[in-house]
């Protein structure tokens, strides 16, 4: 009796949970949304949060408030959303480094691959290895030669361990065969800032973040990562065309809810996330930036999934490499 009596109040409460979640998708969402960005303001990851936010308030109903979490390369804010409410309140967009994170740390307060949901893929953003506007270096031939020759007192500009400018910089560094002094920044707003006032050399980063500088003439740009000139920068060759083989890099970005996020919830979310990245506004200025929206099928759940294992198993060796790890 006493046996019944249980399993029927297991059912019961199994029917309220069940009740319960259904009833918050159907409401959802009734108050704002945070979505975390694990960067500082004002870096390329922020540009493009910023951008999605404002037309997934719209076809939400509810605000999209941006808050900066910023350090140990993009993994407190990665932590704050996997310990987050699964209620689709607060998200995550972040971006390549939430795959290499996992193998550049030592120990993560969460599980890459089975702390979060997925709500889809946003962006892939080539990268350009930019300088000081009065660096010596004319091209990326002189700007390899002045490193090698000034190995000790160049200084490269980043936003931390894992962040996307220090991946690059790895690849860099490992592409010419020559260490050089890195600077890290809590994000790459504050390394740009640096960067335009000449107190560092050179940074690779974003489009995003790089693009109205050089346009404007506050940088030099030597190349980019991509595998073609990029039409928001024709002048810019890339890195093989300037002579640099096989160093290409694309900093994808995807959103991510805490695990256990409702599939309902999950389904507004990825379809207002379709819905910014279908906006002609969010395409105009991605293509400002550099960059373009991923597609409609880009933009779902399995597909960023499958996306972050790839990345993860891409760059694990590249990493354990370089011997790079953060506690």
């Amino acid at each position: 009796m006493i046996f019944k009596l249980a399993r029927r109040a297991a059912t019961v409460a199994g029917l309220v949970a069940a009740t319960t979640a259904a009833a918050w998708a159907q409401t959802y969402p009734t108050r704002p949304i945070t979505v975390v960005v694990p960067f500082s303001a004002g870096g390329p990851t922020d540009t493009v949060t910023r951008l999605v936010a404002e037309v997934m308030s719209k076809e939400l109903g509810q605000q999209v408030v941006v808050e900066n979490v910023g350090g140990a390369g993009g993994t407190l804010g990665a932590a704050r959303v996997a310990k987050a409410a699964p209620d689709g309140y607060t998200i995550l967009l972040h971006h390549i480094g939430m795959a290499t994170s996992a193998t550049l740390y030592r120990k993560l307060p969460y599980d890459t691959l089975n702390a979060f949901e997925y709500v889809g893929l946003v962006t892939e953003v080539p990268m350009t290895l930019v300088g000081r506007a009065n660096l010596e270096a004319t091209d990326l031939k002189s700007l390899i030669d002045y490193v090698k020759a000034n190995k000790e007192k160049v200084t490269y500009a980043n936003a931390g361990i894992g962040a996307a400018s220090h991946l690059c910089g790895m690849l860099f560094q490992s592409a010419v065969e020559t260490q050089v002094t890195t600077v890290p920044y809590k994000g790459t707003g504050p390394a740009m800032t640096d960067l335009l006032g000449g107190q560092v050399d050179i940074m690779c980063d974003q489009t995003t973040n790089t693009t109205n500088q050089i346009k404007g003439g506050k940088i030099k740009a030597y190349a980019t990562t991509s595998p073609a000139r990029l039409a928001a920068l024709p002048d810019v060759p890339t890195a093989a065309e300037a002579g640099l083989k096989g160093f290409e890099v694309g900093i994808w970005h995807g959103v991510y809810a805490p695990k256990g996020t409702p599939k309902d919830i999950l389904d507004k979310l990825t379809a207002a996330l379709q819905k910014a990245l279908a906006d002609e506004n969010v395409k105009a200025r991605f293509a400002e930036l550099g960059t373009v929206p991923s597609t409609a099928e880009e933009a779902t759940g399995p597909a960023l999934k499958t996306k972050l294992e790839s990345e993860i198993t891409r760059w694990e060796p590249v990493i354990k490499a370089a011997g790079v790890y953060a506690d």
